[in-house]
């Protein structure tokens, strides 16, 4: 199967792997160095998913599948919300995207902050279901929620300047309005793994595009 323990693991080393690769050859650009950084986050993210497979499974103790599941929920709903707008902030060089970006980055924050507290005070818990992970945090208004975490996350990249950035997001956004159609518990852990191999595009486009130079979608 595609969306299972193994699938989340070759995906998770492979993405990984071209992330490491991306940032070994950044070099002196030092305002992509997050940006080579985000598969790697993503690939280790989904190799952590495939812990909470096995625990599942009993393939793992449980309370190894327990803590990957905490530690996976952690970046999928705390980190990712403020770090995918910072990464196109750091890499931004038009001042007035700038400000538009700052804005759904403390979006993104809140959207954090909001997140963790909802999984520090209500029960979490994951269940195996055909081809993803299903996840519940018992969050309120998550429709509300899961909206503004879209803007901050997908909005913060589709105003980039960049034209392979831009690509990531209409992705990213196609991807979620899928998923949305088609998924509601299993959105959390299909959208992560879409993000992850689509973030490994990013990364081989910074090891092998012809150029690295600050070229804008539009003139400003």
């Amino acid at each position: 199967m595609c969306f299972s323990p193994q699938g989340d693991l070759v995906a998770g080393v492979v993405v990984t792997a071209i992330g490491v690769d991306a940032c070994l050859h950044v070099r002196d650009r030092r305002d992509k160095v997050l940006l080579a950084s985000l598969p790697i986050l993503l690939g280790l993210h989904q190799v952590d998913e495939s812990l909470v497979w096995f625990g599942l499974r009993h393939d793992v103790p449980t309370g190894v599948g327990r803590f990957a599941m905490w530690i996976y929920l952690a970046v999928a709903l705390v980190v990712l919300p403020t770090f995918v707008p910072l990464v196109v902030l750091w890499l931004e060089p038009d001042r007035r995207r700038r400000v538009l970006i700052a804005v759904l980055l403390a979006l993104g924050g809140a959207v954090s902050g909001l997140l963790l507290e909802t999984m520090l005070t209500n029960p979490v818990t994951v269940s195996e279901q055909p081809f993803h992970l299903a996840y519940s945090i018992g969050l309120p208004n998550g429709v509300l929620i899961v909206g503004l975490y879209i803007v901050a996350t997908c909005g913060s990249v589709l105003l980039s300047s960049y034209k392979h950035v831009v690509v990531f997001g209409i992705a990213n956004l196609v991807a979620v309005a899928v998923l949305a159609r088609l998924t509601a518990d299993g959105f959390a852990s299909l959208w992560c793994l879409y993000a992850a191999i689509t973030s490994g595009a990013i990364a081989l486009h910074i090891r092998y595009g012809r150029s690295h130079r600050r070229v804008a979608l539009l003139r400003t």
